[in-house]
């Protein structure tokens, strides 16, 4: 597929300002380099595959996607982070394969460390040749001793059962289970009568495998792909991503039996299908006693402001949270908050409509038709902004990005009480009454409460949590090159209060 180039931004401040803090940059049309959100030189960041080390260490393992894909494709590629505020590129681990190999095409996998310290990286072989009628995709392995030099065992490669399919048989997650005293494979499979599945695998030595039958299948989807089995609290959870959108099921043990809560997609889905990977393909890595959802957010399809993005682009990890009720949310990592520490002063201004400005409380006031505005100032290129935000049942409000020399228009970040959505897509404020939304997540914002809402912003890609609940992430152009960033209302009242904005020393 020809893909549009996702330029990685450059620093271009540093050198005049190496002894003074970011926030001097702040009122420039400068980017920064990726810290929080990394992709690859020359390419974008695919389903990762996150493994913790002995030493603590994050690696995410990843399929590495380019615009120029050959024959082969999708060589596994790692990063490697001690707090997911800077990434170390340790390039690429494993090659794909000759197209008379099962793996000129790599899919995702897991990778882990055996009872004897050996480490194995399961993966998915593609070859669309169909491998002489055995299926287009199947199980493979590898090994190392330093996870650095890998060895393919491809003795050990497997397909599908029978009675299911022989193409779509991918993504292996691999892990050891203590009370089975075994290894169980979980895998994105498609049975011929119930559809995609999460089918189960066991085995005492990762080279022999007994078939044990589907773990998960709600007959809803093609496929359930990236499985992924984790326990909170108590509780199991296991996810899985299909319709550009990272799932999650609820299950009372780690055998199940798992349902889905009513609502249980966590980050933003896009409406077109195909083009919508707001949150995708995302595993977990229980790490530093807190869990994290790790996957990407795809690269923009039309514009970086349309709301529609393709396959593949920057890493993106939430950190999870488990919830009264069971249910799972999402916050910002806690490592963001040793990373933003200097406080970056703002002053608010009128725009246009009613606004009553005190300090870090806003309120905005705006009739049927009409808006109202409040500048803030030049958005920081990477900045952490937190408040508490109050609106109407049937309202509209949010936060705005414009208002440069370059552009004088602003465009919306909406917490949407009306369709009780959360939603972005590039519309001018004036337009937001006129268009569906594009990009969404659901969030119900009925009880009228107080909503405590955080925005972190790296260059144009700008992710909002709501009460540790929700996240919408995007890519905002129109929040970069010297705009603005503001709050606004749609022909509503809402109060904005206890605005904080931090940027890093």
């Amino acid at each position: 597929m020809n893909m549009r180039s996702f330029v990685i931004a450059v620093l271009l401040v540093v050198l005049a300002l190496c002894a003074i803090p970011c926030a001097s940059a702040s009122g420039s049309d400068a980017s920064v380099d990726y810290q929080l959100y990394p992709a690859p030189e020359g390419g974008y960041v695919g389903d990762t595959m996150p493994f913790v080390t002995e030493d603590g260490t994050l690696e995410l393992y990843y399929l590495y996607d380019t615009d120029h894909n050959g024959q082969g494709y999708h060589p596994i590629y790692r990063f490697t982070t001690d707090d997911l505020v800077g990434y170390v590129d340790d390039g690429m681990m494993l090659e794909f394969g000759l197209m008379s190999d099962p793996d000129p095409a790599l899919g995702t996998g897991s990778v882990l460390r055996d009872q004897e310290g050996l480490y194995h990286l399961f993966y998915t072989g593609h070859n669309d040749t169909g491998n002489g009628g055995m299926g287009k995709e199947c199980v493979m392995h590898a090994t190392s001793t330093d996870r650095v030099n890998w060895q393919k065992q491809p003795e050990d490669t497997f397909f599908s059962p029978e009675g299911y399919s022989r193409d779509d048989f991918r993504d292996p997650e691999v892990f050891w289970v203590e009370e089975d005293g075994c290894y169980w494979l979980l895998i994105a499979a498609r049975e011929e009568s119930l559809g995609g599945v999460v089918a189960k695998y066991t085995s005492p030595d990762l080279k022999s495998w007994t078939f044990e039958g589907p773990l998960y299948a709600p007959q809803a989807q093609y496929m359930l792909e990236c499985p992924d089995l984790f326990c909170m609290g108590g509780t199991w959870y296991l996810t899985y991503s299909w319709d550009c959108v990272t799932y999650y099921a609820i299950g009372e043990s780690m055998n199940g039996p798992f349902a889905a809560p009513e609502d249980n997609i966590l980050d933003g889905k896009g409406l077109m299908d195909g083009n919508g990977f707001v949150f995708y393909a995302a595993k977990t890595a229980q790490w530093n006693d807190n869990t994290y959802l790790c996957g990407w957010l795809g690269r923009a399809a039309l514009s970086a402001d349309s709301g529609i993005y393709q396959w593949a682009g920057n890493v993106l990890n939430h950190q999870l949270v488990r919830r009264d009720d069971g249910t799972l949310g999402v916050e910002a990592p806690e490592t963001f908050g040793d990373y933003f520490t200097q406080d970056f002063d703002f002053h608010a201004e009128n725009i246009e409509g009613g606004t009553e400005i005190a300090g870090d409380d806003i309120a905005l006031s705006a009739g049927d038709g009409e808006i109202a505005l409040a500048d803030l100032g030049v958005r920081a290129p990477t900045m952490l902004l937190e408040c508490d935000v109050t609106l109407d049942a049937d309202g509209c409000a949010g936060f705005a990005f414009g208002g440069s020399e370059a552009d004088e228009a602003w465009t919306a970040l909406c917490l949407d009480a009306r369709r009780n959505l959360l939603h972005y897509e590039g519309y001018e404020l004036t337009e937001l009454s006129d268009y569906d939304p594009m990009a969404i997540t659901r969030f119900d914002f009925s009880d009228g409460a107080v909503h405590h809402v955080t925005l972190v912003c790296e260059n144009e890609i700008v992710v909002l949590y709501i009460d540790d609940a929700k996240a919408l992430s995007s890519r905002i152009g129109h929040s970069t090159g010297g705009a603005h960033i503001g709050v606004f209302s749609e022909g509503c009242d809402a109060a904005f209060s206890d605005i904080t904005m931090k940027i890093p020393e």
